[in-house]
């Protein structure tokens, strides 16, 4: 284990030159299984992207993703109820891969595993992101993404669109 651990502080500390903090905020629509209980979701990540070439970069990322759920009008026979529906949070683990494609335009993906936060029994999945950005400056970016979580009986998915900014 200490191997492993030294030899991650090199790759680290070794490449640290070469690497941009990234920062995101995103909005989005649920779909699929997630779309049937939840109306709205937001995102914020954090990533450390290292520049392995000069179109290619890759690193950790740690975010969060708060969907809200819906509201119910169930019907008794004697009159409607409201119901609100649970919110889910998830936190995502993953490592970040970029691909860019040309000076403004870029692909890539996030892969990991979501941590379930909330509602109870939100046990999570593994997390998976592919993305297109769109450069307006050298440290902004918009971003179209597809957010998924694999969870056990199901899926949790949602399209966003957001921000992404490059911290010197």
């Amino acid at each position: 284990m200490k191997k492993v651990l030294l030899l991650v502080f090199i790759a680290v500390t070794g490449f640290t030159a070469n690497a941009q903090f990234t920062a995101g905020v995103s909005g989005g629509l649920p779909v699929g299984d997630s779309g049937d209980v939840a109306t709205f979701a937001i995102a914020v990540d954090l990533g450390y992207l290292f520049e392995i070439s000069d179109s290619f970069s890759a690193g950790p990322t740690l975010g969060v993703q708060h969907n809200f759920g819906k509201e119910y009008e169930l019907d008794t026979g004697v009159g409607t109820v409201t119901i609100d529906g649970e919110d889910a949070t998830f936190l995502p683990i993953a490592a970040a891969a970029r691909f860019n494609v040309s000076d403004a335009f870029s692909l890539g993906a996030d892969l990991g595993y979501a941590v379930g936060l909330a509602p109870d029994g939100n046990d999570g999945g593994f997390y998976y992101a592919p993305r297109a950005a769109y450069s307006v400056s050298d440290l902004i970016d918009i971003v179209l993404g597809y957010r998924g979580v694999s969870l056990d009986g199901g899926s949790w998915n949602i399209i966003s669109l957001g921000l992404e900014f490059g911290i010197d």
